[in-house]
């Protein structure tokens, strides 16, 4: 039987990257999961290009929306058991403008912080019920500690890494298998303004850490900076 994986955030970098990995090891269904419908469906063309045995569907969703996350993950478990559910979305905000408006730190807490844990916490139930399968949610060392240039983004991922800690402690006696990752800075669209691009962590690498960890069960993949 194909791999379900579902994918949140399926128009991130590093998802389609993962994407185009596992595609690459074999039949997969994929259930793609974001916001813009375009450019759902032209990733989902891509993955059908590269791979005979990739099936795809897509998916929009509000990602701030508790009950449409709910309602979602309900709809994907009755079509069939998930192998893997990557939660792969997220933001780089702006510091000061969180700083100068308010609306846009809480914007900025919710995408990166709240609606992670949000999708997490709908699907983990639903793979519990099948006894099975692999979380995989991408927080950030950003979250470690704050730091004045980005306190509010490494807050919001604060929040995940604690939440990933006790959903951890909660799946310990279970089959699921759950895989925080915490990514450096990573040559990516969203990092793409920034200045060191040579030190940064190539986005092949990144999501090649990523497909391996979740293979191997790691709990945790941190990925290395390019010296």
């Amino acid at each position: 039987m194909p791999k379900r994986i579902v994918i949140i955030g399926a128009t991130s970098a590093i998802a389609q990257q993962c994407a185009r990995l596992w595609a690459a090891e074999g039949a997969s269904d994929f259930i793609l999961v974001g916001r813009n419908a375009d450019k759902l469906e032209a990733i989902a063309q891509d993955l059908q290009v590269r791979s005979p045995e990739v099936t795809t569907h897509t998916e929009t969703c509000d990602f701030t929306d508790p009950i449409a996350i709910t309602n979602l993950a309900s709809a994907l478990a009755e079509q069939g058991p998930l192998d893997i559910l990557l939660v792969a979305h997220g933001t780089l905000p702006d510091q000061q403008a969180c700083q100068n408006d308010l609306t846009i730190a809480r914007d900025a807490m919710l995408i990166n912080g709240l609606s992670p844990a949000y999708f997490a916490e709908a699907f983990v139930g639903k793979m519990q019920n099948q006894t099975s399968g692999s979380l995989v949610v991408i927080g950030s060392v950003a979250g470690d500690r704050g730091r004045q240039s980005n306190y509010v983004y490494g807050a919001a991922k604060g929040l995940v890494e604690r939440y990933a800690q006790g959903l951890e402690h909660r799946l310990a006696d279970t089959r699921i298998n759950l895989t925080l990752v915490k990514p450096g800075p990573t040559q990516t669209p969203m990092t793409a303004h920034m200045e060191g691009q040579d030190k940064m962590a190539p986005l092949e690498q990144v999501a090649g850490d990523i497909v391996r960890g979740v293979k191997a069960k790691k709990p945790r993949r941190r990925a290395r900076l390019v010296n």
